[in-house]
C-alpha cells in the first residue's frame, strides 16, 4: 500500500498550541505539510512557529489566533484563512478541554464553553473545510476524540459525552465518504501528556500519561492505513473493549472506582 504523502498539502491544526496538536505540527512539518496553526494563546503559537521554521523553512506556516468556543469561531478562522488564499486539504479538530469534578459543582457556562468547543466547533469546521475536499476527492479530517468515548464517564460527564458523539461523528461521516478518496478517523487516546490534566483539575499522580509524541506517530500510522478510529496504547485498547463483556452498570461501577477519590481529593485540596 502507497504511504500517504503529506508533502506540499495544507493541514489546519485546532488547538495546536500544546501538547497532541503541537506535536501533530512537528511531526507533520517534518513530513514537508505547509500548516495553519490556531489556538487562543498568541505567543505559544508564535513561538511553535518560530521553533518549526528553525528547522523546517521549506514549508509554509501561518498561525492564527482565535477562540473556536465562541459563536461564528470557526467561521471567522475559515474567513481568515480564504483571505490568505489557501485552500485545506486536511483538518486535525484537536481542540477541546474538560473537567474533573461533580457535575453540579461546575457552572453551566463552562459546559457551554466545553460542548462549543468539543462538539459545534469541530462540527462546523468540518463542515466548512470538507466542500472543498469533495471538489479535489483527496484529503480528509482527524477529529481527535478519546478513549472516553466508549464507556460513560462519571466526574467527567459532559466531556465523555462530548468525545462520544465526537466518535459516532466521525464514523458516520466516514460512511458517507466511502465512495471518496477522502479519510476521516477519529483519535482516541488515553490520558496523555499535555495542558489537558492540568485544565481539567485532575490529580494525575496516580496516572500513567503516555507522550504525545507516541500518541500523534501511532495516530498518523493508523490514518494512513485508513483506519476509521485508533486507540493508541495497548491497556487503552483494552480498556476500550470492557463495554462489551460487562453490563453498563458494572461498566459505570469501574469507572466511578477509578476516578472519584482522586477528583474529590483535587476538588477539596483548594
Amino acid at each position: 500500500m502507497k504511504t500517504l504523502n503529506f508533502e506540499n498539502t495544507t493541514i489546519l491544526i485546532t488547538g495546536a498550541s500544546s501538547g497532541i496538536g503541537k506535536e501533530f505540527a512537528k511531526q507533520l512539518a517534518s513530513k514537508g505539510a505547509n500548516l495553519i496553526l490556531t489556538a487562543r494563546t498568541t505567543s505559544d503559537l508564535i513561538n511553535l512557529a518560530q521553533e518549526l521554521k528553525s528547522v523546517h523553512n521549506n514549508i509554509i506556516l501561518q498561525t492564527i489566533s482565535v477562540d473556536l468556543s465562541e459563536l461564528n469561531g470557526p467561521k471567522k478562522l475559515v474567513e481568515k484563512i480564504d483571505a490568505l488564499g489557501l485552500s485545506i486539504d486536511y483538518l486535525i479538530n484537536n481542540a477541546g478541554f474538560g473537567k474533573f469534578c461533580e457535575f453540579s459543582n461546575e457552572s453551566f457556562e463552562v459546559y457551554h464553553k466545553m460542548l462549543m468547543l468539543n462538539i459545534n466547533a469541530l462540527v462546523e469546521l468540518t463542515h466548512l473545510c470538507l466542500p472543498a475536499m469533495k471538489v479535489k476527492n483527496s484529503g480528509g479530517v482527524i477529529n481527535v476524540a478519546s478513549i472516553a468515548s466508549f464507556q460513560p464517564l462519571p466526574y467527567q460527564t459532559v466531556y465523555g459525552a462530548s468525545k462520544a458523539f465526537v466518535l459516532s461523528f466521525s464514523e458516520a461521516l466516514t460512511g458517507e465518504l466511502l465512495d471518496t478518496n477522502i479519510n476521516v478517523m477519529a483519535l482516541c487516546p488515553g490520558t496523555t501528556e499535555s495542558r489537558f490534566m492540568e485544565n481539567a483539575n485532575a490529580d494525575t499522580s496516580k496516572m500513567n500519561l503516555a507522550p504525545a509524541s507516541d500518541v500523534v506517530k501511532a495516530a498518523l500510522k493508523s490514518y494512513d492505513k485508513n483506519k476509521v478510529y485508533t486507540i493508541p496504547g495497548k491497556m487503552n485498547y483494552l480498556m476500550s473493549l470492557v463495554p462489551r463483556f460487562i453490563s453498563r452498570q458494572r461498566t459505570i461501577k469501574i469507572v466511578v472506582n477509578m476516578f472519584k477519590d482522586n477528583v474529590l481529593r483535587k476538588s477539596t485540596s483548594f
